[in-house]
């Protein structure tokens, strides 16, 4: 079997006597989409956190890329080809939505930052970033501001600057939020064309989109994985359906 590109082990987060993930132990493969579900308040968001380096394990070790990287900073695992996209939108409002992966490529490639204001003229950087909007269906909108386009348009400008970082596991934080229907269905069908050729760990709420695109799932319930395996698994599972998705099913 193919090494994880991903490992948690044992990975543990207090904040003061409340333990937030409790002796986590996870691992994401090549060309896997691996969801993580689990209600409001199950830790999701201090374990992704930990992944991408905002926060620092109390115990446990996080391996990436074949090192490891528990105490490490966000910007070296960003260097190592982790890249995450937020739960709030996160895009630069008065640029275009080619300046702005026109950015996340010179950022990749170590650019200075003097050159900022000159970015979408580049061909270097203006190449790559049109074939990560084409690739998100954003190719057409290049030349818009992010201001103005729709909520759903701005969580796919988000994907289109993370893979402009020409990733090794793209960390997805509910990209369907606050989307409607048809602008989920769009980012559903975006991300199927993508699986397989990066390995995703998905945070995500919609259930629809979790069991149209998960490989694998792990359901996190107060900081424990109560339950890892293929969807059907734990689609059945007892527990599993008592605990969370019994409700979120309906």
């Amino acid at each position: 079997m193919a090494e994880p590109v991903l490992q948690l082990d044992n990975v543990r987060k207090n904040f003061g006597g409340l333990r937030v993930t409790d002796g986590v132990t996870l691992e994401i493969f090549p060309g896997e989409m691996h969801a993580l579900i689990g209600p409001n308040g199950a830790g999701k968001t201090t374990l992704i956190n930990q992944i991408s380096g905002l926060l620092t394990p109390d115990d446990g070790r996080i391996y990436f890329a074949g090192r490891e990287v528990t105490g490490a900073p966000p910007h070296l695992r960003a260097h190592l080809g982790l890249a995450r996209s937020f739960q709030i939108t996160s895009v630069l409002p008065g640029f275009t939505a080619l300046e702005n992966v026109s950015l996340a490529v010179q950022a990749r490639s170590g650019s200075s930052y003097r050159f900022f204001s000159n970015a979408s003229s580049e061909l270097e950087l203006t190449e790559p970033a049109m074939a990560a909007l084409f690739e998100v269906g954003l190719a057409n909108r290049a030349h818009i501001t992010a201001a103005h386009l729709s909520h759903g348009e701005k969580r796919a400008l988000e994907l289109a600057i993370a893979l402009a970082m020409e990733p090794k596991l793209l960390l997805l934080d509910e990209p369907m939020a606050g989307t409607g229907p048809e602008e989920t269905d769009k980012l559903v069908e975006v991300l199927r064309r993508l699986k397989g050729r990066f390995p995703m760990l998905l945070v995500e709420h919609d259930m629809g989109a979790v069991f149209a695109l998960a490989d694998r799932i792990s359901v996190l319930i107060y900081g424990r994985i109560l339950a890892s395996g293929a969807p059907d698994e734990v689609r059945n599972d007892p527990q599993v359906i008592t605990a969370y998705l019994g409700e979120e099913m309906e």
